[in-house]
């Protein structure tokens, strides 16, 4: 099991010597943080990633909308056009 190209040992070591640093009462707590901290993030990555499709499909709704507009204008300006000539 690789997580992060990180092993099976290697995280056993992580853990054992993150215990031995902060102690088994302060572990836990650090768990927690890290538990919210990456649960932020992700709210606030799928908050991100809602807005912008969200700014894409105006924006595609805007072009649309805006595409029969300009071929009229540009029928316009080709008639004029060969009106002129």
């Amino acid at each position: 099991m690789n997580i992060f190209g990180v092993g099976l040992p290697e995280m056993a070591v992580i853990l054992v010597v993150a215990l031995l640093v902060f102690g088994p009462k302060k572990l836990p707590e650090i768990g927690r943080s890290l538990g919210k901290a990456i649960r932020g993030f992700q709210e606030a990555s799928k908050e991100f990633e809602t807005e912008f499709q969200r700014e894409a499909q105006q924006l595609e709704a805007s072009m649309k909308s805006a595409t029969p507009a300009k071929s009229e204008e540009v029928a316009q300006v080709n008639s004029e056009t060969t009106q002129k000539s």
